[in-house]
């Protein structure tokens, strides 16, 4: 099978303008077929606290109101996703950005309230991977915003984790599939703010012991969990590494 890969990318990095270059230029060495999948959560909430728009995370995954959700849904679909497009197209990379209504690529359900009321946030029930297929076999690069729908005329937002996850998963029918998480720090850290505690490989039992000891906390969380359920469900490889290392084999590999 051809390879695939698909690299989530946090907003951090596509939100700073340098940073958002580094990635650009080492996409764009990846061999083969790829998608980027952005987050873009730490301008929306800036944008959203000059409209009086106060954001709330739990866990790390967003709370989503009717008003965040719009200013969400400005800001990943529009300005985010739009600007990586720009960049992608003058590395000479033909490049759609997509939400996941278009073409109704990925359909969601409201995530049920239990004892936490997430707002409009969806939970993904299916990926059009035809579609994705069709897009990539024409040489297109989708880049994925973190909006998916309902079938019924409204938006969700949804966490950018869970996208590259089930995006990975739907398309290990076609394709040998690896899934780069990426962010700011060189992998996963036993102390977030010190590259030395670097951790090179981690399995599920290590991930569970550090997550109720709370080492792995934070947005993190979601982040190994989707990591552990692609690789259970057919990618044949998933690692966590920064921008600079996408090419160079170098992050936190997630083993079975």
């Amino acid at each position: 099978m051809t390879q695939l890969t698909i690299v989530k990318v946090g907003g951090k990095i596509v939100e700073d303008t340098e940073s958002l270059k580094t990635l650009i230029k080492n996409f764009s060495l990846i061999a083969g077929y790829k998608i980027l999948v952005h987050g873009g959560g730490r301008l929306a909430t800036l944008i959203g606290e000059k409209l009086g728009i106060k954001s709330q995370l739990i866990d790390g995954r967003r709370v989503t109101d009717e008003e965040t959700l719009k200013v969400a849904t400005m800001v990943y679909a529009g300005l985010v996703n739009k600007n990586i497009v720009a960049q992608l197209q003058s590395m000479n990379m033909d490049a759609i950005g997509l939400t996941g209504a278009d073409m109704n690529l990925i359909l969601s359900v409201k995530r049920p309230v239990t004892n936490i009321d997430y707002g409009f946030v969806g939970d993904i029930v299916e990926v059009n991977a035809p579609i994705l297929k069709d897009l990539l076999d024409q040489n297109y690069i989708p880049v994925l915003a973190p909006i998916t729908h309902d079938g019924e005329g409204h938006l969700l937002n949804t966490n950018a984790d869970s996208i590259a996850n089930e995006v990975a998963k739907a398309m290990v029918f076609d394709f040998n599939v690896r899934l780069i998480f990426c962010f700011e720090k060189r992998g996963v850290l036993i102390d977030e703010n010190d590259d030395a505690t670097f951790i090179p490989t981690l399995n599920f039992e290590e991930f569970e012991d550090y997550k109720q000891r709370r080492i792995i906390q934070g947005g993190m969380i979601p982040k190994l969990e989707n990591a552990f359920d692609a690789l259970g469900k057919g990618v044949k490889e998933v690692f966590i590494t920064r921008i600079s290392d996408i090419n160079t084999g170098k992050g936190t590999f997630i083993s079975k």
